[in-house]
């Protein structure tokens, strides 16, 4: 079993490693490595796209490795490989992002990525900190964890899913913003499951262990 971590320049992938890799020796999950490999990617059983920063400089990157990307893509679209995104990552996988640019995203999950407009003026963006997750839709990812749970968001854009069954959780921030994502083997996470304790540990863990 090998999970890989996608390195396509955009952002520290220590933390996130250093996590996949502890909880894959607890639950004896496989090798998780961080590659930038375009044949690594496409013979892995798990993928992760992390992603740091603004939406179109994440984009044009990605593309930009464009054997990763289509290895990605191929894995995936056609094989069914179990896919998680975080933070950017999660939100690449949308419709259209409108950071700055309007910038297509991958298309996987229907919707846009738009700016975080809290009701509540005193509501500070970035949305950063910890938050209470509330699960909307039953999932694998959520084994062992709760409504009330909270874990760690650093982030100014949110993702407004058109299709409500594939926003599995959410957090209030003078308003709902979408906290997970998913549908068929595709999962994502707006918060740093590496920085969330033993919730994100645990949901890791559990991505590790999903069998679509």
């Amino acid at each position: 079993m090998l999970t890989a971590i996608i390195d396509y320049e955009s952002g520290n992938l220590h933390s996130a490693e250093k996590a996949f890799q502890r909880m894959a020796q607890e639950m004896d999950a496989g090798d998780v490595v961080v590659t930038s490999d375009a044949d690594v990617v496409a013979r892995a059983d798990r993928l992760v796209l992390p992603g740091d920063g603004a939406f179109p400089a994440c984009a044009t990157e990605l593309r930009g490795h464009k054997g990763i990307y289509d290895a990605m893509v191929e894995a995936v679209e056609q094989k069914g490989r179990p896919f998680l995104g975080i933070c950017v990552g999660m939100q690449l996988m949308a419709t259209t992002g409108h950071e700055y640019d309007e910038t297509p995203g991958i298309g996987w999950i229907g919707g846009d990525v738009v700016k975080i407009t809290p009701t509540d003026s005193s509501l500070k963006v970035p949305h950063m900190g910890w938050n209470n997750l509330v699960i909307d839709n039953d999932h694998a990812i959520f084994d062992g964890i709760k409504s009330g749970d909270h874990t760690y968001f650093v982030h100014s854009y949110q993702f407004q899913v058109s299709n409500p069954a594939e926003r599995l959780a959410h957090v209030d921030y003078g308003g709902d913003v979408t906290a997970v994502i998913g549908r068929d083997t595709m999962v994502g996470m707006q918060f740093h499951p590496e920085k969330s304790q033993d919730v994100g540990l645990r949901m890791i863990g559990n991505f590790l262990r999903w069998k679509p």
